[in-house]
Order: C-alpha cells, then sequence, then structure tokens
C-alpha cells in the first residue's frame, strides 16, 4: 500500500464506508467535510491530494469516488479496523474503548503484522458488532502446525493444545469442572468441540480467551 498519513487513511475509510453501501456513488464535496468535522475547503484540498496518488477519482464541484487502488486500500484499512477490534474485545478483554483504540492502531500496523493477526482470528467476516469486515486483496494461508490461535477460531479438524487460559471467576470454575487446564488437548470436529473424547459446550465469548497452539 501506498505511504499515506493518518488523516488521509481517515478520509480514504470514511469514503469507503458510504462506498461500500452505495457502489459508484459520486460523494459530495459538503457530505465528506460534514462527515470529517472539516471546511469544505479543506474536503476539496483532501480530495485533490488524493486524486493526484491515484486514490480518488474527483469531479470538481460535484464530488468524489474511489479508485480501484483506493478502494483497496481502504477496504484494508477497515479489515484492519475490524480485526482490532476482535481482539481487543474477544481476546484480551479490553474494557475501555474498543472503537477508538482500534482506530489509533489501525494506521500503524504493518502488512505481515495485519496478515498474521488475521490467520491468529480464522479470517472473520464480521465483527463482534455485525459489521463486515472486507475480504478485498485478504490472503488466507492454511493453519499450519505450531500457530497460536484462540480457541474460538480453530478451524473443523485442528488438534491444539492449550498455552494460555485468561480467564477468572464463573468461567475458570467452567473450565475446571471439565478438568481443562494448561497443556489439556483439544480438537474441533464437524459436531463440536472434543475434550478427552468428550464433547463439551464453552461461550464464544470463554473460547475466545483459551489461547491454543496448533498441533495437526
Amino acid at each position: 500500500m501506498p505511504q499515506l498519513s493518518e488523516y488521509e487513511e481517515m478520509y480514504l475509510k470514511r469514503i469507503f464506508e458510504i462506498y461500500d453501501i452505495e457502489p459508484g456513488t459520486i460523494l459530495k464535496t459538503s457530505e465528506l467535510a460534514k462527515i470529517m468535522g472539516v471546511s469544505n475547503a479543506s474536503s476539496t484540498e483532501m480530495m485533490q491530494r488524493l486524486s493526484s496518488r491515484n486514490l480518488l477519482t474527483y469531479v470538481p464541484y460535484k464530488g468524489c469516488r474511489l479508485t480501484p487502488e483506493g478502494f483497496k486500500h481502504a477496504a484494508r484499512v477497515k479489515r484492519r479496523e475490524g480485526l482490532l477490534e476482535i481482539l481487543l474485545g474477544e481476546v484480551i478483554g479490553f474494557e475501555g474503548d474498543i472503537k477508538q483504540s482500534a482506530c489509533k492502531m489501525e494506521h500503524n500496523m504493518s502488512l505481515d503484522l495485519e496478515e498474521a493477526l488475521d490467520r491468529m482470528l480464522g479470517y472473520p467476516e464480521k465483527t463482534t458488532e455485525g459489521a463486515k469486515i472486507p475480504v478485498i486483496d485478504r490472503r488466507v494461508d492454511p493453519v499450519r502446525k505450531n500457530v497460536l490461535l484462540p480457541l474460538a477460531f480453530l478451524p473443523i479438524g485442528t488438534l491444539a493444545s492449550i498455552e494460555a487460559i485468561t480467564v477468572h471467576g464463573s468461567e475458570l470454575k467452567t473450565l475446571e469442572s471439565f478438568g481443562i487446564s494448561l497443556g489439556s488437548k483439544i480438537s474441533v470436529e464437524d459436531e463440536g468441540i472434543k475434550f478427552d473424547g468428550q464433547l463439551i459446550s464453552l461461550s464464544k465469548s470463554l473460547k475466545g480467551k483459551i489461547l491454543t497452539r496448533t498441533e495437526v
């Protein structure tokens, strides 16, 4: 992706959010200015700047729309936002402002880190709140041996050992009732999760807090 400032990426992401609902629409300068909380003049200047980098098609006095390159870049920024929201909310249990934190972090993520996070989360298609995660230019790698993945995102047919458990209280008691602890072997099959040859039922929240290392 071309190197862009955080502010430039925010413009592309906001345009993408409109574009994703109404593909091909020309976003008016005044509408974009309102979305970004800036003057029409500032909005026009940014449109021209992004147009010069082949990320937008800018039509004077009318507005803009994303070019294919701009769409790819914006989709990737939006995907990073969604992945970070899942990581913060479902995996590490962050209790602060998830959206604001994800927004700050998405602009400082390398492609390699994005792909590693996407793989770790099992290539989700939606956020916890149900928002669509863009799949354009997504590279999907098969699950390999010795990869760390939350239990919630282990694909069917995977055997893994539990490496970390970040739960307490009633959730910890639930695991203890099954005899599950660090080092336990877990398999994911068509009918569900199996431990010690038995099907077990765990909430999605709990599964997101159990980190496993794949074996096969």
